[in-house]
């Protein structure tokens, strides 16, 4: 196994000959040099894995061969070492200039913990990184053997995206497709449960031995702020919006807020004129169909014409809670980045607003625009790189730049939420109806609709899920795990067309079990 190689750049190197042979002794090559120049020469002849640059030097001082070595070496870790923490040069470390720095006199542990910290750190938290995950995956393993409730699957599920995270920065100790095998697995036995208990929820909403579900989020988590007439309350739900991409976003949040998470189940179908009509307005599909009929038409397939009513979906809620608000109630989606952007530079136009309701559409299209974009499946072509996209997206976002000033703002409550995530759906299934079944591909509703039991939920009285009823004959279909549904007519055709693609609509983990954040500015 090759050496990792050092170089120590001091006008008194001999003084340093015992950590020299220390270092040696512990598997490292270690070239030394006297000045400023010489290292400058050896950095540009050859290459190193870390370099101990001594700030007082005489001639070319320590700052001046930095500056030199990360013009010809950008990425080479250096660390400075000094006779005196200065707090320039803490700024120095912070700013990413110089990797660490260290006091003189050194003592060999120091100096070897660093070169452990630099030049292996990755490797040695790969392996406990590995080790953890190969313990949690005994754990899971058994757990998903067992009778589990739904609080249970919550905590598998974290416990699963924490590794899907967890494991991106650690592609090299090769536990990747082990995990993909778990989920699958995962997702195999959650969905049965699903099918089990899933009537029996939504007859029983809000015992204890009942999951919280859509049609509760909005009056259990954002009208307790809005009774508070001080506050002022804005409701952001991020269509599609998965727990692994909200994990990443929160990193550029946690700065800037005191941060509350909690967890629900979408309603079934999960997709978005169910769940987000359900999220709104407290009711479930059958219920809005039944008290108000003339907000609930439209296609299924056809977003714009079956959520056109959210605003006047929450009002209803709110008159039903009786709560009158201190001004109109807002609401806005963003369906453009113009859209965005306008909302971003007119926030405080929002600030003494009573309650603010915001639906963001990029998640769901970035889903969406995958599916017919060979482009961004080459960007985004598996989990990792999905999540990659969101931080990329929200990163540079109209988004987040509302969040920044939000979090200037006083007596501001932000709840944030979704109506259903996605799944990365790869395996086909076959079904048959008529030609006026409806067109979503993780779940259907129309006549004579047949798919393998093993494949899908079906649902013979849509009343009993609480769904629109729409005809004696119908019948719906939501398919389970990561499959999605391909007619017989030209199956290879459109089984290749929508593999790998993220869909929603149906029943795993990704799509069903949800964040509800809370946050306040700190």
């Amino acid at each position: 196994m090759e050496q990792n190689k050092i170089l120590w750049v001091d006008d008194e190197i001999e003084l340093l000959r015992s950590h020299i042979i220390f270092l040696s002794e512990k598997g490292y090559s270690v070239d030394t040099v006297t000045n400023g120049e010489d290292a400058i020469s050896a950095v540009s002849e050859k290459n190193y894995d870390l370099i101990f640059l001594d700030e007082m030097m005489a001639g070319m001082g320590g700052l001046e061969t930095l500056s030199k070595i990360k013009t010809i070496k950008p990425g080479l870790p250096v660390v400075m070492i000094t006779k005196n923490e200065e707090e320039s040069l803490m700024n120095e470390a912070i700013g990413g200039k110089i990797n660490d720095y260290l006091t003189k006199p050194v003592n060999p542990s120091q100096v070897l913990l660093v070169c452990k910290k630099i030049i292996e750190g990755k490797k040695i938290s790969g392996e406990y990184a590995a080790k953890d995950y190969l313990q949690d995956f005994r754990l899971i393993s058994q757990a998903l053997m067992n009778n589990l409730d739904f609080a249970e699957w919550i905590d598998i599920y974290l416990k699963l995206v924490n590794w899907d995270v967890e494991l991106d920065q650690h592609s090299e100790i090769g536990l990747r497709q082990t995990l993909t095998d778990q989920w699958r697995e995962a997702n195999k036995v959650f969905s049965k449960f699903v099918e089990k208990n899933y009537k029996d929820w939504i007859v029983t909403q809000g015992d204890i031995d009942t999951p919280t579900l859509t049609t509760e989020i909005t009056e259990k988590y954002v009208l307790p702020h809005v009774l508070n007439e001080t506050s002022n309350v804005f409701y952001f739900v991020l269509d599609c919006l998965r727990m692994d991409q909200w994990t990443v976003m929160e990193k550029q949040l946690v700065d800037l807020f005191n941060i509350e998470k909690d967890y629900y189940y979408s309603i079934l179908p999960t997709a978005t004129p169910y769940a987000r009509n359900s999220l709104f307005s407290g009711l479930y599909p059958s219920e809005i169909e039944k008290y108000y009929p003339s907000l609930w038409h439209g296609k299924d397939d056809d977003e714009s014409s079956m959520n056109r009513y959210e605003k006047e979906l929450l009002q209803l809620l709110l008159d039903r809670k009786k709560i009158k608000l201190r001004n109109d109630l807002k609401y806005i989606k963003i369906i453009d980045p113009e859209v965005g952007r306008n909302f971003e530079q007119n926030i405080l136009s929002y600030s003494n607003n009573h309650l603010t309701a915001v639906v963001v559409n990029f998640l769901d299209m970035i889903a969406h625009g995958r599916s017919d974009s060979d482009l961004l499946k080459e960007i985004a072509p598996d989990e990792p790189a999905y999540r990659s996209l969101t931080n990329s997206w929200f990163n540079h976002s109209s988004l987040l730049g509302t969040f920044r000033s939000l979090a200037k703002m006083k007596n501001v409550k932000i709840v944030i939420t979704t109506d259903h995530g996605s799944i990365r759906s790869l395996r086909g299934a076959k079904v048959l109806g008529d030609k006026e079944a409806s067109t979503n591909l993780r779940f259907k509703y129309g006549r004579n609709l047949k798919v393998d039991d093993k494949h899908a939920v079906y649902i013979k009285n849509p009343l009993e899920y609480k769904l629109p009823k729409r005809g004696v004959t119908i019948n719906y279909i939501i398919a389970k795990e990561d499959y999605f549904f391909v007619y017989p007519t030209d199956y290879h055709k459109y089984l290749t067309h929508y593999k790998d693609t993220f869909q929603h609509g149906g029943i795993s983990l990704e799509e069903m079990i949800l964040p509800v954040i809370t946050m306040e500015p700190k």
